[in-house]
């Protein structure tokens, strides 16, 4: 998942991506600019963090259950890593989590079950609040 390195805040291009994994989410029914101590840091990237990794379960997932939306979930993933890649470690780190949710899954669920599609459900609900929660803290 390679790509042009770009500084931006919440507010310019992550804002964009945000939005786009939003639109991904409600499509399916369903940055920062406060200093820190660390210039790479941000006030929230535990909820980016968890973002990527539910964006990798979903992609296996949806996969898994028959959506054919090919690289979808994957592309939307890279639009955040656009955004918010801004450095090699917090790429690593995004695609680091994107990885741990799809392999997590891909160990867990080798067919599409009930379990599955109620994990599906609750990954898009989730995504969706964390998506729109910060694009409501950090405007």
């Amino acid at each position: 998942m390679q790509r042009s390195v770009r500084k931006a805040p919440l507010g310019g291009m992550c804002r964009n991506a945000v939005l786009a994994v939003l639109l991904a989410f409600g499509t399916l029914g369903l940055t920062a600019n406060a200093a820190t101590a660390a210039p790479d840091v941000k006030p929230y990237d535990d909820r980016l963090l968890r973002l990527s990794e539910i964006l990798g379960a979903i992609h296996y997932l949806r996969e898994l259950c028959g959506a054919n939306e090919g690289q979808y979930w994957r592309d939307r993933m890279r639009d955040l890593m656009d955004a918010e890649g801004s450095s090699a470690l917090r790429r690593a780190k995004l695609t680091r989590a994107f990885n741990q949710g799809y392999r997590s899954y891909s160990r867990t669920y080798n067919t599409c079950s009930p379990s599955a599609q109620t994990a599906i459900t609750r990954f898009l609900s989730e995504g969706s609040s964390l998506s729109e929660g910060l694009l409501k803290a950090f405007p």
